[in-house]
């Protein structure tokens, strides 16, 4: 079974130290329990596919609940569910315009994280250096994101 990229010996290689490490890593503590719970469970309520694809679609930019049912085939009731679902840990907005309730990404670091985790998961494991086969960045968010 092939090592994990970063667990190559290229500390040992390279001789590295502490100040050239990410600064989350080299932080004097953990992020508060408050925080970590918070971070679970919006990863909680973005781990699925349907929700993934409602992101997705939000990532374009504000969109009606009822042009996002007829998108995914699905009913009013379901989208509903997995939109509060999603602001309940303020990964959406809704905004009502008149009848309609229109639904955006509640800020940057979503469109980020988002981005982030479809580039990721875009990669090809196993490189000939131990490093994962990447596409651009640019390229991978575009195709996910619109």
């Amino acid at each position: 079974m092939p090592q994990p990229y970063w667990n190559v010996g290229r500390v040992k290689k390279l001789g590295c130290k502490t100040e050239e490490h990410d600064p989350l890593q080299r932080s004097s503590g953990m992020p508060d329990a408050t925080s970590l719970e918070r971070a679970s469970r919006l990863f909680k309520a973005i781990g699925e596919a349907p929700r993934l694809r409602l992101l997705t679609l939000l990532a374009r930019g504000e969109v009606c609940v009822t042009e996002l049912a007829e998108a995914e085939g699905e009913t009013l009731s379901t989208i509903s569910h997995r939109l509060r679902i999603l602001r309940n840990e303020n990964i959406v907005q809704g905004r009502r315009r008149g009848k309609h309730i229109n639904y955006a990404l509640a800020d940057r670091h979503i469109l980020d994280l988002l981005s982030n985790a479809l580039a990721h998961a875009g990669e090809e494991p196993g490189s000939e250096d131990g490093h994962p086969k990447t596409k651009s960045r640019k390229q991978t968010s575009k195709r996910h994101l619109g």
